[in-house]
């Protein structure tokens, strides 16, 4: 019987192409006993027969209980990033220790945007090694194999937002298999960093599990940070080490650091782990690196104004956007519409079978006009058909009229962002005409932005429409979170700050240059070039660059220093010496690809596709010209990794109006008389908050203080009954520059004849690094300088300014860390919106910390040096449930109580109970002072002591 008894490979390839990886494998094992680790896939065991349990010693003698057959030995995963060109080796070892053959499942799961370069497997001794063929010649192969009898896998499938490679092998009892597979993808910037992220879904426990990112940034690391993305559970286990140039993350949980619980079975490495990171920008042109006869620009400039745009939302109310869809969708387009500047122009437009403008013509960014404008779409009743056509084609109208008439800024940039989540269904219905169309009448300075919404949407028509028209496409699913999605792909084009930027090397005899984005630069973004030079008619290592910024034209000038570069690659063991021809490669494949797509005739396609495929052979790139052919050494054993045909059908039981094909499909409006023309940083990142720490001061409800001091271990808490409108100080710190106060507000209405206050505004000002952050139940808001950054509750995003990093968490918390060192939590409390009485408010958590200066001070601050209590002659109270002692604190002797009060951090709706000790009378005598002592002028007024 052949050892291999079944074999299968699934390469399952999204939209994005992506392509070759690194060289050198990881190390080859001696032996079971001496395994290393693994990486991001998630393998699934199916025996064939029952289960049985064994036990498995694990490190430091602590025992592994196996519920199923087959052992996962290690997994490990390894990525090295040199300059933003990130390869990432992945690599499993299991054992069948069952009497009875099994089937074990590799599926890995890879960033959208990565190529696969590389996959082997030792299935019992049997290794397996493949190579990259043009698409003919490997199915050829693969027939070949089949016709002869000889043992074949093939199997092609759709992917969503990320690609998967998977292999499933059945192995005989006591046979051992290895898989390694190896992928490459760039970095690209958003909104101010890099993110690279590992999805590690092991399904089982490890005996070794090891994670290794190693960052190489010639350019110098600016920030590095590792967001807790599992719940808390594994805090404290990524360790960074961090250079000027390098750094280094390691993720090595021990099994039972693994465990979900202390006596659970099942792993709680289930996620992504997420390295987020940016390089240092000096006062130039971006940074020019040269090596081994290629180079790479990096051009990312700060300390930019904006430039006024002119940008037209046009959003698909068809029948299919009924639900969740609309409703996320009004959501996020209500602050986007608050995060335009008073200098730019707007307007909406909504269209199903029909075209409804909000206004026709572009208005300014007024409070008064966005008020209506957000009006107008919360009324929006999806119905209807689709009609794309017609609705982009209003859209580059009402641009091309403002700019007839002169009524447009030349320094502006006009943007046409669509939100759609189907084909078109009315109108023209041939994609082709519909491209053509738009493609004719939208002129040079308009960039076409589209986002496709759910499983039906055409995502291939959506990025030709885009690149052909200076813009970019991106998909997000019916599951998930519309909302946010919208307003992260918007804030990637939001901030136009510079136009018309040209590249110039006149001194470096470059060839085949290629860069990553059209002529506009956005904010928080970065414009890559890359090419080839010749060395032996090299001048001089220089880049020029022009481009306009607000009412500027720039002229900026680049110099770079080979031998430096090459000095510091030599002496990095993890850098790649081919980064700079791996990125160039990755860069021209997928901007053949995008022209392959776009080409006019039959014979330029041609043309194109002769050169890509020749490059990925060249490059040992997956690409959808090319397969990989998995094989043995013998041959007589094959597998094909195939993409997925295209299939650009539209979904069945479509509803279509009128005319499945418009005789004529540009309306006469389109083309008016001509007119003489009159001259004139956000947030995404998945950030989820650590495991509350157990012991914190705490601030909630109508305000109760929790104060929590470690050395005597005791809860003290105490009310502060004051008015709406009045602001507190909470921590006050001067000579750390550190300060949080509290603004209140009042319920709708008293209740027993009094009225509750609670915490409606939270101001943190951190005076070295010129940071405020204001958190309002509507709002947060981050402030540095002169510049805002405003996010909304319903975000969950991270914003990292000098050494303070605020988390939000979706309608749930916000985390202020400054230096790991000290941190404050906000919880927002929603209420139900009619309540007669209640209202939303905030709570903030504190946990205690040797960081403040002697001098802190403030209704929390104070505390932060614990004075010395003694709690004595604990009586029965009036209440029997809350008996009476007296403490002794600051020269006083005060009577507390004992009594509940509320951690809403795990349970957000009923809260945990918190047994404390109750100061009367607002804390007299427990506060220094009175509590009106801690009133403060404004939001950010440090207490002034008497």
């Amino acid at each position: 019987m052949n050892r291999l008894m079944c074999l299968l490979i699934c390469f399952f390839v999204s939209e994005t192409q992506g392509f070759e990886i690194p060289t050198n494998g990881l190390p080859e094992f001696a032996e079971y006993g001496d395994l290393v680790e693994l990486a991001p896939g998630k393998f699934q065991f199916v025996p064939e027969n029952r289960r049985y349990q064994r036990s498995v010693f694990g490190e430091s003698g602590e025992v592994m209980e196996e519920a199923d057959q087959v052992t996962l030995y290690s997994y490990k995963v390894q990525s090295t990033i040199t300059s933003r060109m990130a390869n990432t080796i992945i690599q499993t070892k299991l054992v069948n220790n069952s009497p009875q053959p099994q089937n074990v499942v590799f599926d890995v799961q890879i960033p959208k945007g990565a190529f696969i370069s590389n996959f082997s497997m030792t299935v019992d001794g049997t290794t397996f090694t493949s190579s990259i063929r043009e698409k003919t010649v490997g199915r050829a192969l693969y027939s070949q194999a089949r016709a002869k009898g000889k043992t074949t896998g093939l199997v092609r499938s759709r992917a969503l937002d990320m690609e998967n490679f998977q292999t499933e092998v059945n192995i005989l009892p006591g046979a051992k298999v290895q898989f390694e597979l190896h992928y490459q993808e760039v970095k690209w910037r958003k909104l101010g960093s890099y993110e690279h992220r590992l999805h590690l879904q092991p399904g089982r426990l490890a005996k070794h599990l090891e994670v290794d990112v190693w960052v190489i940034e010639p350019q110098g690391i600016r920030f590095l940070h590792v967001p807790d993305t599992f719940d808390g559970h594994f805090d404290g286990v990524p360790v960074i080490s961090k250079g000027q140039q390098k750094a280094h993350v390691s993720f090595k949980p021990s099994v039972a650091r693994q465990r979900k619980c202390s006596n659970c079975s099942e792993t709680a490495v289930d996620g992504e782990l997420v390295v987020m990171y940016d390089v240092n920008r000096e006062e130039k042109a971006g940074e020019l690196e040269v090596f081994n006869g290629y180079f790479v620009h990096f051009f990312a400039p700060e300390n930019l104004d904006p430039i006024p745009k002119n940008i037209l939302f046009v959003i698909d109310v068809s029948g299919s956007m009924w639900g969740i869809k609309m409703k996320q969708t009004v959501e996020a387009m209500k602050t986007i519409l608050d995060d335009l500047r008073a200098e730019d122009q707007f307007s909406v437009i909504d269209f199903n079978h029909n075209v409804r403008t909000w206004r026709n013509d572009l208005v300014s960014a007024t409070r008064t006009q966005v008020t209506d404008a957000k009006k107008y779409i919360e009324k929006i009743q999806p119905s209807g058909g689709t009609n794309i056509n017609e609705a982009l084609l209003r859209a580059i109208f009402i641009l091309n009229e403002a700019n007839n008439l002169g009524l447009l800024d030349p320094e502006s940039v006009s943007l046409i962002i669509l939100v759609s989540d189907g084909d078109p269904t009315v109108g023209e219905l041939k994609l082709s005409k519909i491209q053509k169309n738009v493609k004719q009448n939208m002129r040079d300075n308009i960039s076409l932005f589209s986002l496709g919404i759910g499983f039906d949407v055409d995502y291939d028509f959506l990025k030709r429409l885009s690149n052909e028209n200076r813009g970019i496409a991106q998909r997000i699913y019916g599951n998930q979170d519309t909302s946010s999605q919208l307003k992260k792909f918007y804030n990637q084009v939001s901030t136009p700050l510079l136009r018309n930027v040209q590249f110039n090397y006149p001194h470096m005899s470059v060839s085949d240059v290629t860069q990553n984005s059209f002529h506009n630069y956005f904010g928080g973004s970065e414009i890559v070039v890359a090419g080839k030079f010749n060395p032996d008619k090299l001048e001089q290592l220089q880049s020029i660059i022009t481009a306009t910024s607000a009412n500027t034209e720039l002229v900026l000038e680049t110099l770079a220093q080979m031998d430096d570069l090459e000095d510091f690659l030599s002496k990095e063991k993890h850098a790649d010496p081919d980064f700079t021809k791996k990125l160039w490669a990755y860069l021209t494949i997928n901007q053949l690809l995008a022209e392959r797509s776009l080409a006019p005739t039959a014979a330029s396609k041609r043309k194109i596709t002769k050169t890509i495929l020749q490059m990925s052979l060249d490059h040992h790139i997956l690409t959808p010209l090319t397969t990989m052919v998995i094989e043995n050494e013998a041959g007589d054993e094959r597998m094909l990794a195939d993409s997925p045909p295209q299939d650009h059908s539209c979904c069945s039981g479509a509803l279509y109006y009128g005319n499945k094909v418009a005789s004529n499909s540009v309306p006469s409006w389109v083309n008016p008389s001509p007119t003489p023309r009159i001259p004139m940083p956000v947030l995404g990142a998945q950030v989820l908050e650590a495991t509350p720490p157990p012991h914190v001061m705490r601030v909630e409800n109508d305000p109760h203080f929790i104060i929590y001091l470690p050395k005597s271990e005791k809860n003290i808490c105490f009310n502060i009954d004051s008015e709406p409108g009045k602001i507190l100080n909470l921590v006050s710190d001067p000579e750390s520059g550190i300060l949080v106060n509290g603004e209140l507000i009042g319920a709708k209405k008293p209740k027993n004849e009094k009225l509750r206050t609670y915490f409606g505004k939270l101001g943190f000002y951190f005076q070295r690094e010129d940071v405020k952050v204001e958190i309002s139940t509507e709002t947060i808001t981050l402030s540095r300088g002169s510049r805002t950054s405003v996010l909304s509750w319903s975000d969950t995003a991270h914003v990292i300014n000098h050494r303070v990093l605020v988390s939000v968490k979706k309608e749930q918390t916000v985390t202020i860390t400054l230096d790991k060192d000290m941190s404050f939590s906000v919880l927002l409390h929603r209420v139900w919106k009619k309540h007669p009485v209640n209202v939303d408010f905030l709570g903030i958590y504190v946990p205690p910390t040797n960081k403040f200066s002697p001098k802190a001070h403030g209704l929390i601050g104070q505390f932060m040096h614990e004075p010395k209590i003694r709690i004595f002659n604990e009586r029965p109270g009036k209440d029997p449930e809350k008996p009476e002692a007296s403490m002794e604190v600051k020269g006083h002797t005060l009577i507390v109580t004992r009594g509940l009060q509320k951690d809403y951090r795990t349970d957000r709706v009923f809260g945990t109970d918190v047994s404390c000790w109750f100061v009367h009378n607002s804390g007299k005598g427990f506060i220094d002072g009175h509590y009106k002592d801690y009133f403060v002028p404004q939001l950010y007024s440090f207490l002034k002591r008497p």
